[in-house]
């Protein structure tokens, strides 16, 4: 009857979820805007819907106020989100690594398959491994929510809890540790870049009565001592904002970082990286070793990235529901 009136409702119904509660949802807002009109002055005619609807608001706002008492996730769930997402990562972290060590593959129905793994492979897809176990804990709480039944959920105590997360202290002494650590890595990170710009490479080794040679082949010298020096200068710039500020969101930048010059390393090809000679039976173990301590490093600072993601994450959320 009221064309502008069912494609405004239309409208509306794109921002609710669920059938039968958004047939419901717009048959009161229908209501609503029909009683308005009859009460106007235009008669309850055209001119009278579209001044009811104007008077209304927009489509989404309408739909948000109907919405404001259906949370997504319950609040009595939401400390369950981070902590379950923790524990289902922690297998995937574990299956990961040891998809890349023994190079199977690895499944537990129905949730979790991993193909082996290289090194490069496991570091870009734990990010969106802890992703994906954050989407898959938040839809099951959704569904619960959506339910409507007490249901009480397990709750195990493997570390701190939802009201015992605080932010950092700004304590004195630890300002001069972080400016101490901060002097040492520009210092590093300045030497770094004299030997550099000296050798064109940072990867050297003496020999009795001459002077430094290079460890490495040249493009490789070069290519790894760049991605080194970057990442002394990223460590260095998180210690010197940290002397201003004690968000974690320093360290999870920093990380991130950290883990994409760990993956570039990864990608230097290990033949013909050395300019010295390596005897045949040595060289498989020396290539082995480095990457086991590359994947050592790049599996600490995932672990580190996860935590000050959970913890931010969490000190998000006390605050919610405080306000809540």
């Amino acid at each position: 009857m009221f064309e502008k009136l069912e494609t405004y409702l239309e409208e509306i119904g794109h921002f609710l979820s669920g059938r039968a509660e958004r047939e419901e949802i717009l048959s009161e807002i229908r209501s609503h805007i029909l009683e308005k009109a009859a009460e106007g002055t235009a008669g309850g005619g055209d001119a009278a819907v579209d001044e009811a609807i104007a008077a209304f608001g927009p489509a989404r706002k309408v739909a948000e106020r109907y919405l404001d008492d259906r949370p997504i996730i319950a609040p009595a769930y939401k400390r369950y989100l981070f902590r379950y997402t923790s524990m289902l990562f922690a297998v995937h972290a574990a299956l990961t690594v040891m998809a890349v060590v023994f190079k199977k593959d690895f499944f537990i129905f129905p949730f979790l398959f991993l193909p082996k793994l290289g090194v490069v492979d496991a570091l870009m897809y734990l990010p969106a491994a802890f992703l994906a176990d954050l989407g898959l804990v938040a839809l099951v709480l959704y569904f619960v929510t959506q339910s409507g039944k007490d249901v009480k959920l397990p709750w195990p105590k493997i570390g701190v809890d939802l009201d015992e997360v605080k932010p950092p202290k700004k304590a004195f002494w630890g300002r001069v540790g972080t400016a101490v650590g901060a002097v040492v890595m520009l210092a590093v990170t300045d030497i770094a870049l004299y030997i550099f710009t000296r050798y064109h490479t940072i990867f050297l080794y003496l020999t009795h009565g001459s002077n430094p040679k290079p460890l490495l082949t040249p493009e490789a010298g070069r290519y790894l001592s760049l991605i080194v020096i970057a990442s002394l200068a990223v460590s260095t710039m998180a210690l010197l904002v940290k002397l201003f500020t004690r968000s974690r969101w320093v360290d999870i930048v920093s990380n991130v970082i950290s883990l994409g010059l760990i993956g570039l390393i990864l990608r230097q090809p290990f033949d013909n990286l050395f300019a010295i000679t390596v005897p045949e039976k040595l060289l498989p173990v020396v290539k082995a070793n480095i990457k086991v301590v590359l994947l050592i490093i790049a599996l600490i600072v995932t672990y580190e990235l996860v935590r000050d993601i959970v913890r931010v994450s969490r000190s998000k959320l006390a605050r919610s529901v405080a306000q809540y």
